[in-house]
């Protein structure tokens, strides 16, 4: 069974707008780590905002794990994501009055799937939330105190990435995840990145415009390549 499976799909935000994605056939399989590249208004965001099941397409076919996300209702889909899919968001989207822990077992909240499986990982999700952070390297006394707010652009963004990760979600999507951090740094956190989801057996998509990461991945999906919207033999309505 593949991860993830497109066919036919053609979105646009509303009925006689121009066409933002058209897409034949993508598909990723499962524990595959794929960068997905283009420039800004290529689509990108779209196409994960569709992935997590937050919208659906027009037309064509959404498969994640199987499922069928343009068939299911809008509640469904919010189930689906919490159980299955770990997102790590640009501005990392982190809760300011929680702690460091509080925010990376809140899927455990949302989704008792995610909570079972860090239980039986280990033990509890507080527990499961310190491996994380030992993993990237965020575990330590004088951090786990600290305010969230407190913390710097890449600690946050290790914080979000363990909340992500939290509970072994099937699909991780990894929205333009290094932006914020220099170029030194950027290797080492997909590198930690790789380490826990290959641990897991997650699928990683990733997603950025900084195409010096490539090397690093199975397989790259350049955007521009693969969308049809905007082109002038596209015949999408």
């Amino acid at each position: 069974m593949q991860a993830i499976e497109i066919n036919d799909l053609i979105f646009r935000w509303k009925r006689g707008q121009a066409t933002v994605l058209s897409l034949d056939s993508v598909r990723i399989a499962r524990g595959e780590q794929v960068f997905i590249s283009g420039p800004s208004g290529s689509g990108k965001s779209t196409l994960l905002s569709l992935l997590a099941g937050v919208t659906t397409p027009e037309q064509g076919s959404l498969q994640i794990l199987g499922k069928r996300l343009e068939r299911l209702g809008s509640v469904e889909r919010d189930h689906f994501r919490a159980d299955h899919i770990g997102y790590i968001f640009q501005m990392f989207n982190l809760i300011p009055y929680l702690s460091m822990v509080d925010n990376v077992t809140l899927p455990c909240r949302f989704s008792r799937q995610r909570r079972d499986k860090a239980v039986g990982r280990s033990g509890t999700p507080e527990r499961e939330a310190i491996r994380l952070l030992e993993h990237l390297d965020m575990a330590h006394d004088d951090l786990l105190g600290r305010p969230v707010t407190t913390l710097s652009v890449g600690q946050q963004q290790r914080v979000a990435a363990a909340r992500a990760l939290m509970g072994s979600p099937e699909i991780v999507i990894a929205d333009e995840p290094t932006s914020s951090l220099d170029s030194n740094r950027r290797e080492a956190f997909v590198q930690l990145l790789f380490n826990e989801c290959s641990e897991s057996g997650s699928t990683l998509v990733f997603v950025s415009h900084d195409e010096s990461l490539e090397p690093l991945f199975d397989r790259r999906i350049p955007l521009t390549e693969v969308n049809r919207a905007g082109r002038p033999e596209s015949t999408a309505e």
